[in-house]
């Protein structure tokens, strides 16, 4: 008989992607949360999976074998969590789920890190896709040379994209504790998740937790110029350290192993480079990327694939195949005059890599960077310093206050070292963004919405309104 999963908080890109792995392992499911937008809400009414809007107990009836609870939206006193617990039923955590039941004696490669993340598992995935390994994976975001942000697979080889942020109400250890990898990608280590965490150091605490769990005959692939990432690695590390860009003329760490993947005669946007292997030339990328930190998403996937056997040459096809994922730059608008992206933006790193890489590729034509600080760490204001010099590549910045910021977005207009102006209303935004159209002989425009949610429908009803431009110049 076919066991009945439900999903607490099934609009999340982990536990909307849990959701497609047990269809697809044969369970019935279905689940709820407060909002679900595309991508996730595509995938899932893709695979006919029953979704219920809100948290009523009633949808817990009939009694389901097994309730998977998310971290977002449901702390004590949401009344599902409430009844769960009162009526006694079985519950478990996304990421517990996930590690006992999918990632259970696969050969797990987990993708870590404040930054990059969904793209590196998504260039990893691809690559071993490539190869023929058909890995499973499961990322935080929307592929572009896959249907959907998980599946099984039919390999050991399973990708996972690894977050820190904490478990569910009832575990407040970071999610990547419960994977187990044999192969683990430390992209990076900033100050992220302030609503959780106090400080950087509470951030390793979680990172150092995960490298009790790697094999001694795995492998940790690091960056050499990460201190706090050194830092994590010199409090306990019985693996070895392959590592990406130029190391400094000390070692490191003692399990420094030989590997040092580096490039050389990189174009300036990062859209061709060279793969080096322990200065030896490896092959040159050219691919649809740009920006410096995709190179290095892109040489941290390249170790990741040649630990499980695939050769460099290889990786290097692939990645000149690799269609990038869904809001990571992406272009939903282009005429000869405007470009419109969609881009995910969740820390202030992000935004000023991002835009460094496009002003590099569009030369002196316009970039309008439209930003919701929408994160709990941006809309708290931890970061508000680094906000006000983020954007520095574009040629000004709209910053939108939505509901949930607590703190004055006044200072950063003030202290913003490109012209910067608030707005606080979507249509209105809308309208001054068309109304700065190009006309014809002026240079082009490149307008990048800058958000992790769905910023208050602004994608369509900005490209109605551009739509209606082309009409008229006509």
């Amino acid at each position: 008989m076919q066991q009945r999963l439900y999903f607490l908080g099934i609009g999340g890109t982990l536990m909307g992607s849990l959701a497609l792995l047990a269809k697809e392992m044969g369970y019935i499911v279905s689940g709820s949360d407060n909002a679900i937008y595309p991508p996730m809400s595509d995938q899932l009414a893709a695979a006919e999976i029953e979704v219920h809007e809100g948290f009523s107990p009633d949808q817990l009836d009939p009694i389901p074998d097994q309730i998977i609870v998310g971290n977002a939206n449901l702390p004590r006193r949401n009344a599902a969590i409430e009844y769960v617990l009162n009526k006694g039923l079985p519950y478990t955590s996304g990421a517990e789920w996930l590690g006992n039941t999918v990632l259970k004696n696969r050969w797990v490669l987990a993708v870590a890190g404040t930054h990059g993340k969904t793209t590196t598992a998504s260039l990893l995935a691809w690559i071993l896709e490539y190869a023929g390994l058909k890995p499973g994976f499961l990322i935080g975001g929307a592929p572009g040379n896959f249907e959907q942000s998980a599946r099984l697979g039919e390999t050991p080889f399973f990708v996972v994209e690894a977050d820190e942020y904490d478990t569910s109400y009832f575990d407040r250890r970071s999610k990547f504790v419960h994977y187990k990898p044999r192969t683990l990608i430390l992209n990076n280590l900033e100050f992220d998740h302030a609503d959780i965490f106090p400080d950087i150091g509470a951030i390793q605490d979680q990172f150092h937790l995960l490298m009790r769990t790697i094999p001694s005959e795995g492998l940790v692939i690091a960056p050499s110029a990460s201190e706090h990432i050194n830092e994590v690695l010199n409090r306990g590390c019985w693996t070895p350290v392959s590592r990406v860009g130029q190391k400094t003329s000390k070692k490191e760490f003692e399990l420094d192993n030989s590997d040092t993947w580096t490039v050389a005669n990189a174009e300036a946007d990062g859209s061709a480079f060279d793969v080096h292997l322990n200065e030896a030339a490896q092959g040159r990328v050219t691919w649809s990327l740009i920006g410096e930190h995709n190179i290095n998403n892109a040489l941290n996937a390249i170790a990741a694939a040649r630990h499980v056997g695939i050769q460099t040459d290889i990786c290097i096809q692939a990645l000149g195949e690799f269609k990038g994922v869904k809001r990571r730059l992406e272009v939903i608008f282009e005429n000869e005059h405007t470009v419109i992206y969609d881009d995910f933006a969740h820390h202030p790193t992000a935004i000023r890599t991002t835009l460094q890489g496009l002003r590099k590729q569009v030369g002196n034509e316009e970039i309008l960077a439209v930003i919701e600080p929408r994160t709990h760490t941006m809309s708290l204001g931890t970061l508000s310093n680094d906000l006000c010099t983020c954007c520095a590549a574009a040629d000004q910045v709209i910053w939108f206050r939505g509901e949930n910021i607590k703190w004055d977005l006044g200072e950063i207009i003030n202290h913003c070292v490109v012209p910067a102006k608030m707005a606080d209303n979507v249509p209105n935004l809308v309208k001054d963004i068309v109304k700065g159209t190009p006309k014809k002989g002026q240079r082009k425009r490149h307008v990048v919405i800058m958000s992790n949610g769905s910023f208050g429908g602004i994608y369509q009803l900005l490209l109605e309104a551009l739509a209606l431009v082309d009409e008229t110049r006509q």
